[in-house]
Order: C-alpha cells, then sequence, then structure tokens
C-alpha cells in the first residue's frame, strides 16, 4: 500500500476537525455517545476525502523513459569508431562485434 501524500494528509486533517466541529455545533448534543458517533462520522468522512484527493500525474517517469529510450536509440546508431573510449552499457558495446562477425560470415559465404 502507497504512503498518503502531503495533501492527502492535510485535506484528510482538515475535513475532521472542520466536520467534527460542524456537526457538534449544529447537533448541540451533550451525550458521550453522541459525541463518539460524531467524531466517528467525521473520521470516516475525512478518509474518503483524503482517499478521494487525485494522486500526483508521473510526469517525471514518463519524460524519463521517453529521454531513456531516445538514448538507446541513438547509441544504436553512433558508429564503433565514435563510441572508442566512451563507457557504454553491456548490450550496446557487444553490437560492433556482432556486425564485424556477421560481415566476416558474409565475405566467408562469397568466398565459395
Amino acid at each position: 500500500m502507497p504512503r498518503p501524500t502531503a495533501a492527502q494528509l492535510s485535506y484528510g486533517s482538515v475535513t475532521v476537525v472542520f466536520s467534527t466541529l460542524a456537526m457538534l455545533l449544529l447537533s448541540r448534543t451533550e451525550s458521550g455517545i453522541g459525541i463518539a458517533v460524531i467524531g466517528t462520522a467525521a473520521l470516516a468522512l475525512g478518509l474518503l476525502v483524503a482517499v478521494t484527493v487525485p494522486l500526483p500525474a508521473r510526469r517525471k517517469t514518463a519524460q524519463a523513459a521517453r529521454t531513456g529510450a531516445a538514448v538507446s536509440a541513438h547509441r544504436a546508431t553512433v558508429p564503433a569508431a565514435e563510441t572508442e573510449g566512451r563507457a557504454l552499457d553491456p548490450v550496446q558495446s557487444r553490437i560492433p562485434a556482432a556486425r564485424a562477425a556477421s560481415q566476416r560470415v558474409g565475405e566467408h559465404s562469397l568466398r565459395r
């Protein structure tokens, strides 16, 4: 279960406090059971408000995924001569070797 955000906590707390005060003032109850019922109703209302507060959008995550995909695509198109001396991830570092091996196989089949 994810942790509640600051907005959820603050909206829920404010709702509990104000709804408790409003219900106590409007009902003019003096009994302990009436106060307990009002408190329970205020807590339920605060929980409902806290749960329905919209979560923040995940813009940074989506933007990072697009940026990462663009970087990976760029790395795949960079010739091997340009990547010498740069640190590449393991998959990208095997691409020049695979291309060279496939060219050798192609040259070998042409010799026959």
